[in-house]
C-alpha cells in the first residue's frame, strides 16, 4: 500500500513528492535534489529561478528562512527599502519618474510604502504622540503629563489667579487707571483655562451638555455628530482616528483631480503618472510625520520641529513636481504653491467624508 501511494505521488508530480518530502538538514536543495524541476509547477528549470512561475529554486525550510520572509514581507528587505526610502526624502521626482518609467523590481511599490507609513503614523501617535504638541496638551510648566486630579488642580489654580487678577482690574478701573496690561494678562490665563479644560474633558470623556439649537451649520448629519463629539469627545476622537485610518486610502482618489488639473494641457502625462506621485507624495508626508514625532518624542528643539514642519512639505511638492514631470522651475513653483492649496482642500473633504461615516 505503501509503494502503491508513492507511485501515485510520482505520478501525480514527477517524482516531486517522493524525492523532496524530507529535505536535507532543514532545506530543499537546489532543484529539487537534482530533479530540475519547479517545486511550485514542474516546470524545468533553466535557471536559479523557474521561467514559468518565477519561484526561486533554492526553497528554505528553517527558523531563520521565517524570519527573513517577515522581514521581505514588511520592509521588503533585500535592498528596496534602503533604495526607496532615501529617494522618497532627497530625490522624490526621480524616484517617482523611474518607477513610472518602469523600474519596479528596485524599489517598494507605492501603494505598499503608503499603507505602511499609515500603519506607522498612526501607531506613533498612539504610543508617544504627535509632532508638535502631540499628545501632550494636558502637560505643566516642567512638561511632565498630567493626570486627571492634577489637571483639576492646576485648572483651579489658574481660576484663583484670574480672580485675583480680575479684581485689581476693577481697582485700576475704579482709580479711572489704564488695565490693558492686566487685560492681556487676563487673557492669557482664560487661553490656559480653556486648554486645562479641553486636556481635563479628553482625559477623561466628560459629557459636556450641549442643546441641539446651540449647534447650528445648516447640515443636520454635521450638527448631530457634533453634539455626539462633544457629548463623549474621548469615544469620538478614537472613532474619528481608527476611522482615519480605515479609510486612508481615500486620500489617493480624493487628491487626483487636483494633480490632473495642474497639467491639464500635459498629453504625455496620466492618470497613472498623477496617481504615483500622489501615493509617494503621500507617503513622504506621512513618513515625514512619523519622524518629527520622534524628533518632539526625544526632546528636540520645538523651533526646530516648528521649522521643519513648515518649510518640509512645500520644499518636498516642488523637488517631486520638478523632477518627477520635468517642468521648469518657475512651473514647479506656481504648482507647488497650488498644490498646497489642494492639499489643505483634499485634507478638508477627508476630514468631512470620514466624519460623515462616523456614527
Amino acid at each position: 500500500m505503501q509503494g502503491g501511494f508513492e507511485a501515485a505521488g510520482d505520478l501525480a508530480t514527477g517524482g516531486l513528492i517522493g524525492r523532496a518530502f524530507e529535505p536535507h538538514a532543514g532545506e530543499t536543495a537546489h532543484g529539487a535534489h537534482g530533479s530540475g524541476l519547479c517545486l511550485n509547477c514542474g516546470t524545468a528549470l533553466k535557471g536559479d529561478f523557474c521561467h514559468q512561475c518565477g519561484q526561486t529554486e533554492h526553497i528554505h525550510r528553517t527558523l531563520a528562512s521565517i524570519g527573513h520572509d517577515l522581514l521581505h514581507g514588511v520592509w521588503h528587505f533585500e535592498g528596496k527599502i534602503w533604495s526607496t526610502l532615501p529617494m522618497l526624502f532627497t530625490r522624490p521626482g526621480e524616484l517617482t519618474r523611474r518607477y513610472i518609467a518602469g523600474e519596479r523590481a528596485r524599489f517598494v511599490s507605492p501603494l505598499a510604502l503608503f499603507l505602511f507609513s499609515v500603519f506607522l503614523m498612526f501607531a506613533t501617535f498612539e504610543s508617544i504622540g504627535g509632532p508638535i504638541g502631540g499628545d501632550n496638551v494636558n502637560v505643566n510648566r516642567n512638561g511632565s503629563k498630567l493626570t486627571p486630579p492634577e489637571l483639576v488642580k492646576e485648572l483651579n489654580e489658574q481660576k484663583a489667579v484670574r480672580a485675583k487678577l480680575v479684581a485689581t482690574r476693577d481697582a485700576l478701573r475704579a482709580r479711572k487707571a489704564d488695565t490693558e496690561k492686566i487685560d492681556d494678562k487676563i487673557d492669557d490665563v482664560d487661553e490656559d483655562i480653556g486648554g486645562l479644560q479641553t486636556a481635563y474633558d479628553l482625559s477623561t470623556g466628560t459629557v459636556v451638555n450641549v442643546k441641539k439649537d446651540e449647534i447650528d451649520t445648516g447640515w443636520p448629519w454635521l450638527d448631530e455628530r457634533l453634539q455626539h463629539m462633544l457629548k463623549e469627545p474621548k469615544l469620538y476622537l478614537y472613532k474619528l482616528q481608527s476611522s482615519a485610518y480605515k479609510y486612508s486610502w481615500a486620500l489617493i482618489p480624493i487628491s487626483l483631480p487636483f494633480i490632473w488639473l495642474l497639467f491639464a494641457f500635459r498629453r504625455d502625462v496620466g492618470p497613472y503618472d498623477h496617481a504615483i506621485f500622489a501615493i509617494y507624495s503621500l507617503s513622504a508626508m506621512t513618513m515625514g510625520t512619523v519622524l518629527l514625532s520622534i524628533g518632539n518624542a526625544i526632546g528636540l528643539p520645538g523651533g526646530m520641529l516648528a521649522t521643519i514642519f513648515t518649510f518640509g512639505p512645500p520644499l518636498h511638492m516642488y523637488k517631486q513636481l520638478r523632477g518627477a514631470y520635468g517642468i521648469s522651475r518657475f512651473g514647479a513653483l506656481w504648482r507647488t504653491i497650488a498644490l498646497l492649496f489642494f492639499a489643505m482642500v483634499s485634507g478638508l473633504l477627508f476630514f468631512i467624508t470620514v466624519f460623515g461615516i462616523i456614527a
